[in-house]
């Protein structure tokens, strides 16, 4: 398992520093015993209510490229406090990454209160994904019934006269492009699905759907502004 090392101290104090080296000592010897693959080990001095910190950016940056597959903190308040904290839990949790801490000598465990906020959260987005969605339908379905041609966007589609056009879920695409995945990745993930698609197929793809994304909502923006 490849994991990454996150450890995080609010002040510069010395009594800080210290404790910076010793979260970085004993995650390593942690990893070690499980024979765990340490890619980083990325530490950091600042805030825990901040979200926008350098170490962060690097860490989610591991797991969105799938370069790692496990975060090593000391304990929950390291990677964050508040409203940072559930922020991040979720972001790993949507990505798929496993995290293991000190304190709980092994994978965390979510405390009841968090692990209710998690799942609110997670059924509100996928509600505002779910409604996103029939709004892009609603709109393509009106473009196509005033006469819009979606194949007359496709460019060279004179060059692969009659190939079979290969099926694969665009909202997987988007979500993983969302996650600054590239096409090239992206293309390798679907193979890993049993979706036989190559990079090419998949940008092209893409520029189809943000394409038709973009006529809904104009179509929608008008709509609303004529009314």
């Amino acid at each position: 398992m490849r994991v990454i090392l996150y450890c995080r101290v609010s002040t510069e104090k010395e009594a800080q520093v210290s404790s910076l080296r010793r979260q970085r000592a004993e995650l390593t010897n942690m990893a070690e015993a499980h024979n765990m693959e340490v890619v980083d080990c990325i530490e950091e001095q600042a805030s825990g209510y901040e979200i926008e910190r350098d170490g962060i950016f690097r860490l989610l940056d591991y797991f969105s490229k799938d370069e790692a597959d496990a975060l090593l903190i000391q304990d929950e308040t390291r990677l964050g406090r508040g409203n940072t904290k559930i922020a991040l839990f979720h972001q790993l949790n949507k990505l798929g990454i496993q995290i293991y801490c000190l304190s709980h000598e092994g994978k965390l465990e979510f405390s009841e209160s968090d692990s209710m906020v998690l799942q609110i959260v997670g059924i509100v987005e996928e509600y505002q994904r779910k409604i996103h969605n029939m709004k892009i339908r609603r709109g393509m379905k009106k473009a196509v019934d005033n006469g819009f041609d979606p194949a007359a966007n496709l460019s060279n589609q004179h060059l692969a006269p009659g190939r079979e056009r290969i099926e694969f879920p665009i909202e997987e695409v988007v979500r993983l492009r969302n996650s600054k995945l590239t096409f090239k990745d992206i293309a390798a993930t679907l193979r890993g699905l049993g979706y036989d698609v190559s990079k090419a197929t998949v940008h092209r793809r893409y520029q189809e759907y943000v394409s038709l994304e973009k006529k809904a909502n104009n179509r929608y923006d008008y709509e609303d502004k004529s009314q």
